[in-house]
């Protein structure tokens, strides 16, 4: 039979154990890391980079169920490198990136695929549209930096981007090659 004393001991005991394994998310350096977008119109490769990104990633080689990445995108920020057209793309047909700012990952799960290489499987947001993806990712040290490479292939008219007579996918195609290269700094 526990006594009180005991039981304040074993609670105190798996609190003490619960705050040192607790697993803690590193914001990601936005400054290194880049996230673009490359689509092809009438066949030629289209490609614009997003200025805003943030995120957390917790990432453990050898305890991949405590792994876990959230990433963000503002929309709005998206660069084409012509003013016009980047007005263009955030606009209703596009982005709409009043209505929806932001777009999101956030992973369900890390499985092993090889030497540095796994796959990812989580939620893609996008103009208020969820869809359950998975891809590879390449990880690798850079210093005291975990970095992440790999590229999300979506179907643009799965989330309503691309409106009206952009639709068509003979003028735009539908598949959209999101590449990211992710830095996150060691914990201090």
């Amino acid at each position: 039979m526990l006594n009180l004393k005991n039981s304040a001991c074993i609670a105190g005991t798996i609190a003490t154990l619960l705050t040192v394994t607790a697993v803690h998310a590193t914001p990601i350096d936005a400054a290194k890391s880049h996230v673009t977008a490359t689509g092809k119109q009438l066949g030629v490769p289209v490609t614009g980079k997003f200025k805003k990104i943030t995120g957390d990633v917790v990432f453990n080689a050898v305890q991949l169920a405590q792994s876990k990445a959230r990433i963000d995108i503002a929309v709005g920020s998206y660069d084409m490198g012509m003013a016009d057209y980047n007005q263009n793309i955030i606009g209703a047909d596009w982005f709409n990136a009043a209505k929806f700012p932001k777009s999101s990952f956030v992973s369900t799960g890390i499985k092993a695929a090889g030497t540095n290489t796994y796959t990812v499987s989580g939620q893609f947001t996008l103009k208020g549209r969820v869809q359950a993806v998975s891809f590879p990712v390449t990880v690798k040290a850079e210093g005291a930096n975990q970095v992440f490479d790999g590229v999300l292939t979506v179907k643009r008219n799965a989330f309503g981007v691309g409106s009206g007579d952009w639709a068509d996918t003979s003028l735009v195609a539908d598949d959209v090659a999101i590449k990211f290269h992710i830095v996150v700094p060691a914990k201090k």
